[in-house]
Formats: structure tokens, C-alpha cells, sequence
């Protein structure tokens, strides 16, 4: 499969989201990209499982790290893609479009063509975002190899509706349990019913009011919801057993500790094992450089709500946003579409920052 990066924006969004990469299952997407940019002269182009990256060495002061996810969710008979009118409106329609393939076919055109950008800049297509963090390949990379991670800003294009999202909320999950006695359920006040017991937990967060918290500016969201509930032994069995998965998304001015000792307040007086969790990253917002990327591209910055691998450069000390076409409500969607002229305008926005005088 070839990719042509002298193809409009829009046309690569079509082909690269045609070519399916279903976590796990990046490889061919993963070859197509790295032969894009192996004859090109002004990158270097490393290999890194089915990460791709490739980078510019000017020698310029500074050095941006843009990047994006090549896999996508399972696809649900949604490819290939198809242009569809919504309210007069071209959009591309299928899996990928919003998360996150549009914003990769704009890297991919512009990695191409920008050869002399102001900065330095090294491009990074990684796999495995949407699962496990021990497959992301970011994670892996930075692992292996963190000089390449040296960069003085990061931008990620995840779909932000063409907008700037600073920073991202942290996640944590934790299962609240309840224990009971088994019984015949036809002599119920023989045992205790753990599934009974665990009314207050839902209780509790029923009645969690979710809180915005300011962060260098700009106001997140934060919830705290019971995601998955499971018990039972048989259909004549008092359960004697009860677990409630919590997710609670939680603002970037709180570290996952805070978070945890958050949740345990809330359920204070039931048993609560942390499961997973993850640091969010700050606005980031700061550092000049991001605002004159900010002032480029005319951005009004919002809140990332969802986590994102903007954190992962956050840990490592890097001011990174999200910047992306695709509205973040139809990720993951059945629906999943991108608007043909945000594709167009985010390319134009940063082509526009990385070629300003």
C-alpha cells in the first residue's frame, strides 16, 4: 500500500484510514508511512517496532515533537471511508477519521513538504495508543530511546475540533468491594447480601457533583462514576460478594496519589483497591513557544477532558497540547466523521507556525 504525501490532506486521511490498523494490527500502515518518508533527504527515518519516526536535524534553537496514534478501535463496518453531506457540509466518514487519522495525514503531508521549518521537529506515528499503556508505543519508545524525546514542546493530534486543548484531565479506577454470607436465596436472612450491601457506594456516587477546577487558566471538568458492577453466584444464591469499577477523572492540579485519597473520602468505610491509574498533564500553556504556537494557529486554548498521551510529555518535563481535526464527542463512534474543511485548516495552521518568520 503507498502512500503519496504530494496528495491533499484530505485525500491522505482517506487513504490512511483505508488501510485498517486495528490495535495490534498496525504493521501495514506502519510500512506505508515509513516508505513516505524513507526517500526523503531532509529526515531521518527510524523504526521502532511499527512506531515510526522521522525528524529534521537543521540544527535549529529549538525542537517540536508532533505527534499521533496510527491505530484505531475495531472497526464496525465503517470502512472504507465515504464523503457524506451533514447540514450542506462535506464530512469523511469511517473508522479513523476522528481519532486520529486526519491529524496524521496532516503530519505526514507536512513532514514532506516543510524543509526548512523554523524549528527542528521530530515526527512520531506510534501504535498501540488505544489499549494497554505497556503496548503504547510512545511508551515503549521513550522507554528505548529518550534522546528522541528531547524537545522544547509537543503537540499531539488528538481530535481537538480543530481547536488547541491543553494539557488533559489524569484517569484513575479503582473496584469497590463489599463481602456478604451465602444463603439460600429462599432463606435469605440466613446470609448477607453483598450485592444489597453495595446500595450506599451507588448512593454516594449518584450524589457526586462533578467540580471544575482551574488550572493555569482554564477551567476542568472533573466526574467521579461507577463504570461496571458485578456479582451474583446463581439465580437461588444470597451473593456473598459485590464489586463496583470507579473511574474518577480528575483535574491536572492533582497528582494520581491525590486522586486516590480523593475516591477513598468519598467511599470512606468500604474496601477500595486501586486498580489503574494516570497523572494528567498541566495546560502547559506557559512556555512561549506554546504561545506563539497558540497566537499562530488562532486558538482560543480549552480543557482536555480525556486523557491523552500529552502526559506522557508532560512527565517528561515537556509542555504539549492537543491539536487535531475531528470533533473528540464522535471518536470512537459508530458515526466517527471529520468535516473536510477542519482537516484543511489544521494543516493550514500549522504550516502556518512552522514556516512564520
Amino acid at each position: 500500500m503507498l502512500l503519496d504525501p504530494t496528495a491533499s490532506s484530505v485525500e491522505l486521511t482517506r487513504a490512511i484510514c483505508d488501510i485498517p490498523s486495528v490495535s495490534g494490527g498496525e504493521a501495514l500502515l506502519a510500512d506505508a508511512l515509513q516508505a513516505a518518508v524513507a526517500p526523503l533527504e531532509h529526515l531521518e527515518v527510524i523504526r521502532h517496532g511499527n512506531t515510526v519516526v522521522a525528524r529534521t536535524n537543521l540544527g535549529r534553537a529549538q525542537r517540536v515533537v508532533i505527534a499521533g496514534h496510527i491505530d484505531t478501535v475495531p472497526i464496525n463496518e465503517n470502512l472504507p471511508t465515504r464523503v457524506v453531506e451533514i447540514d450542506g457540509e462535506p464530512h469523511l466518514w469511517g473508522r479513523g477519521t476522528v481519532d486520529m487519522k486526519g491529524g496524521v495525514a496532516v503530519q505526514l503531508k507536512l513532514a514532506a513538504e516543510l524543509v526548512a521549518p523554523v524549528v527542528d521537529i521530530t515526527w512520531m506515528w506510534y501504535d498501540n495508543e488505544e489499549v494497554a499503556a505497556s503496548l503504547n508505543g510512545l511508551n515503549l519508545l521513550s522507554a528505548d530511546r529518550p534522546d528522541l524525546f528531547a524537545a522544547d514542546f509537543a503537540i499531539l493530534g488528538e481530535p481537538s475540533n480543530g481547536q488547541v486543548e491543553g494539557g488533559c484531565n489524569g484517569t484513575l479506577r479503582a473496584v469497590v468491594r463489599t463481602h456478604g454470607v451465602r444463603a439460600h436465596s429462599a432463606r435469605a436472612w440466613i446470609g448477607e447480601n453483598a450485592i444489597h450491601a453495595a446500595a450506599p457506594i451507588l448512593s454516594r456516587l449518584a450524589e457526586y457533583r462533578a467540580k471544575e477546577v482551574q488550572v493555569e487558566g482554564l477551567a476542568y471538568r472533573e466526574s467521579m462514576s461507577a463504570v461496571r458492577i458485578t456479582g451474583g453466584v446463581a439465580g437461588n444464591v444470597i451473593p456473598d460478594l459485590c464489586e463496583v469499577e470507579v473511574n474518577y477523572r480528575f483535574a491536572p492540579s492533582k497528582t494520581a496519589a491525590d486522586a486516590a485519597a480523593h475516591l477513598r473520602g468519598v467511599l470512606d468505610g468500604f474496601e477500595v483497591e486501586i486498580t489503574d491509574a494516570a497523572d494528567g498533564a498541566r495546560p502547559g500553556l506557559d512556555a512561549p513557544i506554546a504561545q506563539e504556537f497558540v497566537a499562530a494557529v488562532g486558538a482560543v486554548p480549552k480543557p482536555k477532558y480525556g486523557w491523552t498521551d500529552v502526559a506522557r510529555f508532560s512527565a517528561l518535563g515537556i509542555p504539549a497540547v492537543n491539536y487535531g481535526p475531528g470533533d473528540p464527542h464522535l471518536a470512537h463512534h459508530d458515526e466517527e466523521r471529520v468535516p473536510l474543511a477542519q482537516i484543511d485548516a489544521v494543516e493550514q495552521g500549522l504550516r502556518a507556525w512552522l514556516t512564520a518568520q
